[in-house]
């Protein structure tokens, strides 16, 4: 549903799929500065949001997601995979429990797919899922990776770390009602990136599993029960490799476009099939493709930048083209990553 919000003088609608709420209002770069210093809300109420009651919630999504659930406290923030009996990635779910039912915020479009699995598992449990969508809106108070925002939540709603859930018929003032001002979904995107976070349907395809985007440790707990596809989430882990890796990319600032999502990304050289033949990817749509550019954007700061997947045994060191743009890597999922080598905290996020 159209957000409210774009009726805000100076607003401009984002791309699809976030093409019902604001690309910016104006000013993206002041709009980044504000949200990286906590002084700006970013209205996301494309995302559709679940609430899960129930006395057998938390054990319920403990034995079908990846995250360790049924011992979370209470206003803790956390987030899940579904995952397919391959292991490959479904759904990303973004979540709190308030003691009485959890809450939980998915990318647009896909939370009746979710509900209609969840549906199916319920068999005698005392759980009950709703979608509350029409009912609540996200808006985000804090930079993304931040735990919470500069904001006090306001009554009535319920906060996910740097996410609120707003009841929808407030929507239209809650930044004046926090004293913020507002940020397009662009300045989002920008920090999201900087802060190495991937997306669903971004920097996921058909084929992703949670080790090439380093979700392991963040959304994915090694310790706990079993669930679907944690088979090969502990295959992987422990005897092999992904075969593909995450990487932040800085992007030539002397070209006028940013590589749009779905690009192919080559080697950084004129033939690069013959550079490396091992590295082009099977399939690819163009010859010495070994990834695809996920997510790009202009940072108030960093310039150029965007997010990619590309084949694991790509060099670090070398030299790439996004969607035909030079770029130079930054790793945040390292080529050794599985046989119980563990990502660096610090390569997550650009250490300011």
């Amino acid at each position: 549903m159209r957000s409210p919000l774009l009726d805000t003088p100076g607003a401009v609608a984002a791309e699809a799929p976030d093409e019902t709420i604001a690309g910016h209002y104006g000013d993206p770069y002041a709009e980044q500065r504000a949200l990286a210093s906590g002084q700006a809300l970013v209205d996301r109420s494309n995302r559709e949001v679940v609430r899960i009651s129930g006395a057998d919630r938390l054990r319920w999504l403990n034995d079908l997601s990846s995250q360790k659930l049924d011992t979370l406290a209470p206003g803790a923030p956390a987030q899940t995979l579904f995952l397919d009996a391959q292991g490959r990635v479904e759904h990303h779910l973004t979540l709190v429990d308030d003691g009485e039912a959890v809450w939980g915020h998915v990318e647009p479009g896909t939370s009746a797919e979710l509900i209609a699995f969840l549906e199916k598992m319920r068999f005698m449990l005392r759980v009950e899922v709703a979608d509350v969508t029409p009912d609540y809106a996200v808006v985000t108070v804090a930079a993304p990776g931040e735990t919470s925002g500069a904001a006090a939540p306001p009554d009535g709603t319920v906060a996910i770390g740097g996410d609120l859930l707003v009841p929808r018929e407030r929507l239209a003032g809650v930044a004046s009602d926090l004293g913020l001002r507002l940020a397009g979904i662009w300045a989002y995107e920008a920090l999201r990136i900087e802060a190495h976070m991937p997306r669903l349907g971004f920097e996921t395809d058909h084929k992703t599993i949670p080790h090439e985007l380093g979700w392991i440790g963040t959304a994915v707990h090694l310790q706990k029960g079993c669930y679907r596809g944690q088979e090969t989430v502990a295959r992987v882990h422990n005897l092999g490799h992904p075969p593909r890796r995450l990487v932040f990319l800085h992007l030539d600032g002397s070209v006028d476009v940013l590589p749009p999502h779905g690009a192919p990304v080559t080697l950084g050289v004129s033939t690069p099939a013959e550079a490396d033949p091992e590295a082009a990817v099977e399939g690819a749509a163009e010859p010495g493709q070994i990834g695809f550019v996920g997510s790009s954007a202009r940072h108030y700061e960093l310039g150029p930048i965007a997010l990619a997947v590309v084949k694991r045994t790509v060099p670090v060191e070398i030299d790439l083209l996004a969607g035909g743009v030079a770029a130079t890597q930054e790793v945040i999922v390292p080529p050794d990553a599985g046989r119980n080598v563990a990502i660096d905290p610090a390569l997550r996020r650009r250490i300011r």
